[in-house]
Order: C-alpha cells, then sequence, then structure tokens
C-alpha cells in the first residue's frame, strides 16, 4: 500500500454510495474504468481550445447510460511531456516517446443549465485514479449522491484523466501476476524470509516499469500533472479555474494553486493532504487514521449487533481471520485463495465509507463460515481487479506519481524497524504501512517533488476534512490550509473518506463558495448527520 492510498475507492466507493445505485438502474455490472475510448478528435494544442464532438458512449460503457438531461462531450487535449519544471529534458526510452502527451477530457452539460459561470473541473484522487469516470458518477446527481443541481444548473462538468492514468497516455507495466502477489501478500511478513520476499517483488515490480519507460519516469510527477490543468483551464475556455478536488486531488490543486495563484477562481480541495509531510510521516499519518477508523468500527459494531455478525468484539473477529489466512486460507469456489493480504484489503476497502462497515462484518463471518465471496469482493473494488483477474493501470501510475513526487528514501533496514514499532502504535496497519514504503524504495528513476509554499495572491480556498477519515486523516486538513495561507477549513463531523456532498450542511457550504464565492464562516463544523 503506497502513500495516499484511496485509489479506486476514491473513484468508485467514496462516490460509490451512488456509483453502485446507478448501477443497480442501468442493471448493469459497474467496471473499475470504463474502457478507454480513442476516437476522440483531433487533439487541441496547448493553451488552445479544445474541440468538443458527442460522446454517449463514455457513459454507456462505465454504468450503463447517462443521466436523464446531460450531454456528453470529449475532447484531447496536447501537453509538453516535461514543462521544464525540473524534470529530465529529453524522453529517450519507452512506449510513445515524443514530444507530447494526450490528456482526455469529459464534458458535461445539463440541458437545464442557466447563467453558466464556467466549468467545475473534477479530479478523484488516487493518484492513479479517473476524473472522467468521476464526472460520470457526478452527473448522476443529488438523487444518487452526485452533484446537486444549484451546481450542474450553473457549471459545465469536466473530468480529466491525469497524465498516465486510464485515457492519457497511460503507464501500464506492472503484469496482473505482480499485482495479484502484491495484494495478497503478507501484510506483516514477519520473518526475515517473508520480508525479503516482499523486497524481492517490489524490486521486480520497479525493474519492469524502469525498463519500459526509463526517464520518462519522473514526467509523471504532480507539478507537471498541475501545469497540464492550466492547460485544461484553456481548452476550457475558463480565464481561472474552478475546481473540485478529492484526497490526493487536493494536492493537485494545491500544487496549482502555488504555480497560479492569479487564475484562481474557487478551489475546494476535499480529503486533505499534506505536501509537506514525507514518505515515513505521510505513512504513519495514515496508518494512525485507518487504525482509529477501524476502531469506530469496532464500536459500532459492539454498539449494533444486530447489524453486525462478529459483534461484540470486530477488532478480535478481524485480527483472527487474518491470523488464519497466513496459515489456512479459505479456497474459493474458482480456486483463488482468501490470503492475509486479500483479507487485510478488504478491511482497508471498508473502511472508505460507513455504509461498507456492514459490509466487511458480513464478509468475515461469511469467511469464517468457509466463503470468501465477500472478502474478494471488497478488495478487488479497493484494487481495481476484474472477475477476469485483469488490472486497471490504476496501480501502475499510483506507483509513478507517488514515486515521481517523493524524495525520501528510508533504507529497508529503516522500514523493518519501522514495521516493528509501527505494529506496536498501530497494531493492524502500522506494519502494512511501513513495509509499503518499499514500492517507492525500490522504484528507480529521479525524483521530481512539488512546491510546498503559500499560494500568494490566489483567493481564499475552501479546504474540506472529515474527523473520521482513514486515508487523509483529518489532522492534514488545517495542515494544508496552513501552508496555502489562505486556506479556509470546512470540517464534517462523520465518517469515511472525503464529505462533499454528503450532508446538507458541507452541501450548502461548498455550493455557496463555488456559485457566489462566498467562503463558509471560520471555524464551520458540520455534524454526521
Amino acid at each position: 500500500m503506497t502513500r495516499y492510498s484511496d485509489r479506486i475507492r476514491r473513484a468508485r466507493l467514496a462516490l460509490g454510495g451512488f456509483a453502485a445505485a446507478v448501477v443497480v438502474t442501468a442493471g448493469c455490472t459497474l467496471p473499475a474504468f470504463a474502457p478507454r475510448t480513442e476516437s476522440q478528435g483531433e487533439a487541441a494544442a496547448p493553451g488552445s481550445a479544445a474541440t468538443w464532438r458527442a460522446c454517449p458512449e463514455v457513459p454507456d460503457e462505465l454504468v450503463g447510460r447517462g443521466a436523464s438531461g446531460m450531454r456528453y462531450e470529449c475532447a484531447r487535449v496536447l501537453v509538453p511531456r516535461n514543462w521544464g519544471s525540473g524534470a529530465p529534458t529529453g524522453a529517450t526510452v519507452g512506449p510513445g516517446t515524443g514530444e507530447n502527451f494526450e490528456i482526455a477530457l469529459l464534458r458535461i452539460r445539463s440541458n437545464k443549465q442557466h447563467d453558466r459561470i464556467g466549468s467545475l473541473v473534477v479530479n478523484p484522487g488516487g493518484p492513479g485514479a479517473s476524473g472522467v469516470d468521476t464526472a460520470v458518477y457526478l452527473s448522476f446527481g443529488s438523487a444518487f449522491g452526485g452533484l446537486p443541481a444549484a451546481v450542474t444548473d450553473r457549471f459545465d462538468i469536466v473530468g480529466f484523466d491525469p497524465r498516465g492514468v486510464a485515457r492519457s497516455s497511460p503507464v501500464k507495466c506492472i503484469p496482473d501476476a505482480d499485482l495479484d502477489a502484491s495484494f495478497g501478500y503478507d501484510p506483516d511478513p514477519q520473518s526475515q524470509a517473508a520480508f525479503d520476499g516482499f523486497v524481492d517483488l517490489n524490486k521486480r515490480i520497479g525493474q519492469r516499469c524502469g525498463d519500459r519507460y526509463g526517464d520518462q519516469l519522473p514526467l509523471y510527477g504532480t507539478e507537471q500533472a498541475a501545469r497540464d490543468m492550466d492547460a485544461v483551464r484553456a481548452a476550457v475556455g475558463d480565464e481561472k479555474l474552478t475546481y473540485l478536488g478529492y484526497s490526493y486531488g487536493t494536492l493537485l490543486g494545491a500544487t496549482y494553486a502555488q504555480l497560479y495563484p492569479d487564475r484562481v477562481r474557487a478551489l475546494v480541495l476535499d480529503g486533505a493532504v499534506d505536501p509537506q509531510q514525507k514518505l515515513i510521516a505521510g505513512s504513519e499519518s495514515q496508518a494512525k487514521g485507518f487504525e482509529r477508523a477501524f476502531g469506530n468500527f469496532n464500536r459500532w459494531c459492539a454498539a449494533n449487533a444486530g447489524r453486525c455478525p462478529i459483534a461484540p468484539d470486530a477488532r478480535g473477529a478481524v485480527t483472527a481471520a487474518i491470523d488464519k489466512a497466513k496459515v489456512s486460507p479459505v479456497r474459493g469456489t474458482d480456486g483463488r485463495e482468501a490470503t492475509a493480504g486479500w483479507v487485510f484489503y478488504a478491511v482497508i476497502s471498508s473502511l472508505y465509507t460507513e455504509s461498507g462497515w456492514q459490509e466487511l462484518a458480513r464478509a468475515i463471518d461469511q469467511l469464517q463460515a468457509g466463503d470468501p465471496a465477500g472478502v474478494f469482493k471488497l478488495a478487488d473494488a479497493y484494487a481495481g481487479r476484474e472477475d477476469d483477474g485483469h488490472y486497471s493501470n490504476l496501480f501502475d501510475a499510483n506507483l509513478a506519481v507517488n514515486c515521481a513526487d517523493e524524495t525520501e528514501k528510508p533504507s529497508r533496514e529503516q522500514i523493518r524497524q519501522l514495521q516493528s514499532q509501527w505494529r506496536q502504535k498501530y497494531p493492524l496497519f502500522g506494519p502494512a504501512l511501513a513495509v509499503g514504503m518499499l514500492g517507492c524504495v525500490e522504484w528507480p528513476g529521479q525524483r521530481d517533488p512539488y512546491p510546498t509554499g503559500k499560494a500568494v495572491g490566489a483567493p481564499p480556498i475552501v479546504v474540506v476534512g472529515t474527523t473520521g477519515d482513514p486515508a487523509t486523516p483529518y489532522e492534514q486538513t488545517a495542515a494544508l490550509a496552513s501552508m496555502l495561507g489562505v486556506g479556509r477549513v470546512l470540517t464534517w463531523e462523520g465518517e469515511g473518506h472525503t464529505a462533499y456532498p454528503q450532508t446538507a450542511c458541507v452541501t450548502t457550504a461548498v455550493d455557496a463558495y463555488l456559485i457566489s464565492l462566498t467562503v463558509p464562516r471560520e471555524g464551520l463544523r458540520c455534524p454526521a448527520r
């Protein structure tokens, strides 16, 4: 597990309440990503207006239909592979070597739009999750947990896949077998042999990606993507950017605000990443956040035994399930084994939304009875793994971006020590977050860190935090707002990862800011319900 590991949960599960509802309505199965649509016409040159074409096939492929009263249009914009911000000046190795990347855009416009303000550009985080897919989900409106009509009536909704993601010159270098091995691996490899085996797996993954992309790897960093976002702003014809970024998308938005403060109209950064945290601090912060969220789940189980079949001691039941899976994993009807890693990622998956708690309880109860289907359903949703065992490029992009950004490189010995120390402090999640750092430690290529300063000259930026957020713990909210110097914190006293548009209080405050530029009052805290 790498830093900022919301990954596909941001695209499907944190937005998944309404994504699932749309799927039920449409009568189809939701894939991890819509198939890439290649026929998007000519790509616009950097800085020029996009050429749009109707593309109703994108929502059709993703959820079976488009939202009523919405028009879907696609475009592509060319961006330089290197904006000259410190990454290598030439890309000489790897597929698609050339001067530009192509960035895929999806514009969604309501038939009821009036008094148009501009475009609301959205990014779901990851890094590696698809903004095109997320825009589709958000287009289904408040009945499905999407954007309210107050917003879609005034803005075009524009999703984009960042460089290296999904439809935008995607990075793909990790075989499905290696991803299966990584997710299925013991989350706390205690013996030296088991630890060394995980090192070797991460070395193999890094070697494959280095062999395929060579000196292009640093070009997938966040600063490059933030500069791409300004090309997106120009392509949609907006003088200033209005933006909604979730999780890692808050880092992308914060980087944009530092680079282009005078081009910011309004930024909503929901599920804040603290850009000043390095790899070790960020990983420990997540270990603490997931441990806290799991404690909340455990208390919910004890208080709701009728809805939680592993009550009263959910922590004991989950820990026992992981321990048992290390020695005798339950085998599914297709022969696939629910190893300790898969059980662990089912737990991770469930904590991104409060609605996932009951699903986790059922899955562990079923696993105890010999049925791993519920565990696989949760874990595969997190991993972006399809029924046929194929993965999207989510984790390829996730590693490429995170590791291009990250300058801190702890030694294997230091990681081994942290694994032991964090096992004492964060028993369920600490060891996995420690050994998860091996992904970037064993990653090849130069680094291209993003800036971590104030957005001097930018207008107020709304930074939203959820007190029970496991993946971007609440403490990071104030840290991001303070770093930017113009941040205004909006707190949701809820559970799960990210807040907007989950309750009336949060939605009212964010909508007023997006539409009228009314900044939430200082210290506003929204109740859980």
